[in-house]
C-alpha cells in the first residue's frame, strides 16, 4: 500500500464520496459536568446520509474559498481519508484553527492514516497562526479514543457557534506549541 498525502483541488471534493465511513457503533461518551462517561448505545453507520453528504461538500468547498485546506490520503487513486482545516481563527485569544472533518475509509482503519492526517492538519493550523487546533468531534468511543490518543484533551474553551452546531459533540482541542 502506497500512501500519498496531498491538497485536495475544489474539482476533486467530490472523490469524498467515495469513502467507506461504515462503522458499527456500540458505545458513546457524553460530556456531563467536566467528566467524559460512556454509554452504550447501538448504531450501524452504512454510508453517508446524502444531506450530510452535501453538508460536508459544501463546508470542504466554503473551506477551501476561506483559505483553508483539505488533505486526502490516497492509495494510488483511491481516496483512503481525508481531513481539513479551516483558515480561521477562534477564540477568545485567536489561538484555535478548527479541524472541520477527519474521515478514514473502513478498509484503511488501524493503519495510522488517521494519524498521519492528525499530524498534516497540525502542520496546517501551525501555518496559520494557530496555538491549538479545535476538534468538534462525534461522540462514538472510537472516535473520541482516536483523538485521546492523538493527544487530545477537552478543550479549555468550548466554541459556542460550534456547540450551537453539535450540542452531543465532544469538543476537544490539541496543543500545537
Amino acid at each position: 500500500m502506497g500512501l500519498t498525502f496531498r491538497e485536495l483541488k475544489k474539482t476533486e471534493l467530490i472523490t469524498i464520496k467515495e469513502i467507506n465511513r461504515s462503522e458499527i457503533i456500540h458505545e458513546i461518551y457524553k460530556y456531563v459536568n467536566g467528566v467524559l462517561i460512556l454509554k452504550p448505545e447501538y448504531c450501524v453507520v452504512e454510508a453517508f446520509d446524502p444531506k450530510e453528504l452535501e453538508y460536508i461538500m459544501a463546508s470542504q468547498n466554503r473551506i477551501l474559498e476561506e483559505g483553508g485546506k483539505v488533505i486526502g490520503a490516497f492509495d494510488n487513486d483511491m481516496i483512503a481519508g481525508v481531513a481539513s482545516v479551516e483558515n480561521k481563527k477562534r477564540g477568545i485569544r485567536s489561538e484555535y484553527c478548527k479541524m472541520d472533518i477527519l474521515y478514514v475509509s473502513a478498509d484503511y482503519r488501524g493503519k495510522r492514516i488517521g494519524h498521519k492526517l492528525i499530524e498534516e492538519c497540525k502542520k496546517i493550523a501551525l501555518d496559520f497562526g494557530a496555538k491549538k487546533l479545535y476538534i468538534s468531534a462525534t461522540p462514538t468511543k472510537a472516535t473520541i479514543d482516536f483523538y485521546r490518543n492523538e493527544g487530545a484533551v477537552i478543550t479549555e474553551e468550548i466554541d459556542s457557534d460550534l456547540f450551537k452546531l453539535e450540542p452531543l459533540d465532544i469538543h476537544l482541542e490539541i496543543d500545537l506549541t
